[in-house]
């Protein structure tokens, strides 16, 4: 029963607990959304399946153990049975009768020391066995390899990007997640990405700083392949505005200064005016000192877009990618964080994926992305004027917002 064959089911169960404890935080988060649409444990469906299998599992391996374990049981905690019987036989057999009382006596005080020494031995091949598995599992997150280091990098000397025939999988994917992409930012200038949720709009936009590698072709800043150029250089040469806003659980200065940490009080404050955050740091009971998540202090969406602008802002880099940066906000907040936006991108190379079309209307170039792949470019007239993929997008977005409820 302790042959290490028999690990597989130690992975299989702690796959179940890992799936049931993400699949428990996700239904604890949507709690709300069930409650407010009446609903019960049974619509959450993942947390569900995840329970049952989990479940199966361990009922399947309890049965599988049923029989062997009731022997080993019996057999460990049996010999005081086994032995008596035994002693009666040899002493009616002529045994010494005081040599076989002690014999019996002796193994008797023996025989439960034995059998919980063996039942600690076999729950400490199982210990040791989860404390190994936890550290693979950690293992395998630390020897994921880092990005190549060129052994001579290089430096862009300008800010254009260039997408050079490029295409890139996920990993364990079965095809290709953008294909064959070939796409010019000019220096300067500010080119959008539109198309349906899935087209491969963010995957296209990540492969610029390197959060994966391309697959084929390559992607070049100024004419220097990103894989050359030194990783602290790229990072410094881009800003990245993601859809979803990320605030640490620290002061609101230190958030900013995540953007420049040798930013001066002037830069801060210029970041925050052109940011339009100031009002959000005059309301804060501690200003610029005040610790975001703590008692009570929370920012909505659109808020903590304004602060991480304001980062993006002091970083002050000479490309700048927004991920649906507007996504989640207000009408109010929305205006704001276009005012921003203007500020952050005035002159920059800009590279913007955006559902909201009305955003991207004024952009020098509009790049219409689907499954994978480019299937048109153009100024917004341009594309009205082909009536092809875009000028059903844009119909159906004026569509949308016109409706009323």
């Amino acid at each position: 029963m302790m042959n290490p064959k028999n690990n597989q089911f130690q992975r299989l169960y702690l796959d179940a607990q890992e799936k049931m404890g993400a699949e428990a935080v996700e239904y604890v988060r949507g709690i709300p959304v069930v409650k407010v649409f009446q609903q019960t444990v049974f619509s959450f469906k993942r947390f569900y399946d995840s329970i049952i299998s989990y479940r199966d599992l361990v009922i399947k391996c309890t049965l599988v153990w049923h029989t062997p374990m009731s022997f080993y049981i019996l057999a460990i905690n049996a010999f005081a049975f086994v032995l008596v019987p035994t002693a009666i036989i040899l002493i009616g057999h002529g045994g010494d009768t005081t040599t076989i009382v002690a014999n019996v006596i002796l193994y008797v005080v023996i025989a439960p020391l034995i059998a919980s020494n063996v039942m600690k031995a076999m729950y400490l091949s199982q210990d040791l066995f989860m404390a190994n598995e936890a550290v693979e599992r950690l293992e395998q997150l630390t020897h994921i390899a880092p990005l190549s280091q060129h052994d001579d990098p290089k430096r862009a000397e300008a800010y254009d990007i260039r997408f050079n025939n490029v295409s890139f999988r996920y990993e364990g994917a079965e095809k290709d997640a953008v294909s064959h992409i070939n796409l010019t930012i000019p220096e300067g200038k500010t080119v959008a990405l539109v198309g349906a949720s899935g087209s491969g709009k963010t995957t296209i936009a990540r492969l610029i700083p390197r959060f994966w590698d391309v697959r084929h072709g390559s992607v070049t800043i100024g004419g220097v392949d990103v894989r050359d150029m030194r990783k602290e250089e790229l990072m410094r040469n881009v800003s990245f505005v993601f859809q979803n806003t990320r605030l640490f659980k620290t002061s609101l200065i230190e958030n900013l200064r995540y953007g420049n940490p040798d930013a001066t009080t002037e830069q801060l404050n210029r970041a925050i005016d052109l940011s339009q955050s100031r009002e959000i740091i005059d309301r804060l009971p501690q200003g610029l000192d005040t610790v975001i998540g703590a008692e009570g202090t929370y920012l909505s969406g659109g808020e903590q877009q304004r602060i991480v602008l304001a980062r993006a802002i002091l970083k002050d880099a000479p490309i700048v990618v927004l991920d649906e940066a507007t996504a989640f906000a207000d009408p109010e907040n929305e205006q704001l964080i276009r005012k921003a936006l203007a500020h952050l991108t005035q002159g920059k190379t800009v590279l913007m994926i955006a559902h909201r079309l009305t955003t991207v209307q004024d952009a020098d170039s509009i790049v219409v992305v689907n499954d994978g792949e480019i299937v048109e470019q153009g100024t917004h007239e341009e594309l009205l004027s082909e009536e092809k993929y875009y000028y059903r997008m844009w119909n159906e977005y004026q569509q949308s917002v016109s409706w009323k409820l």
